[in-house]
């Protein structure tokens, strides 16, 4: 096990059971949120030092999180399957409903996600990154596939 995969392991235990693969390395360039909706360019946050559409509040909460995903054609939907010729996107909260991480299904039906600064995953459950660090799944998001 690689010192990566470890530190991985301690932080969200429920990977090791579900499953997960390392697909890249670690970047500071971008955070979940922007991997999530398809940005490898840019850290997305709503604070003045990040990236953050402007036609939604600069807030912490759950609502604003949803209006940034429905601005790129997404909407709530009450599952995580898959689905052909869909994309989905969940959305984390922590204990007390604020958002923490977002991760983005594959055509796989496996589900991508951009840990912090750290490297990108596949995993095989959303439940695997259920964790004090990161919290639950609030929301499932979903659109048509990009042609």
């Amino acid at each position: 096990m690689s010192s990566e995969e470890k530190l991985i392991e301690e932080i969200f235990p429920g990977l090791k059971s579900t499953g997960y693969d390392i697909t890249s390395p670690a970047t500071k360039e971008y955070n979940c949120i922007a991997w999530a909706a398809e940005d490898t360019e840019a850290w997305w946050w709503p604070n003045k030092d990040c990236f953050w559409p402007s036609e939604v509040p600069q807030e912490e909460n759950i609502d604003v999180f949803i209006k940034v995903y429905e601005a790129l054609g997404y909407s709530l939907c009450d599952n995580d399957s898959y689905e052909e010729g869909v994309e989905k996107v969940a959305i984390y909260v922590d204990s007390e409903g604020i958002p923490t991480h977002a991760a983005r299904q594959l055509s796989s039906g496996r589900w991508t996600s951009k840990l912090g600064k750290s490297e990108d995953i596949e995993h095989n459950t959303l439940d695997g990154l259920v964790s004090t660090e990161y919290g639950t799944v609030a929301v499932i998001m979903k659109r048509l596939k990009k042609k």
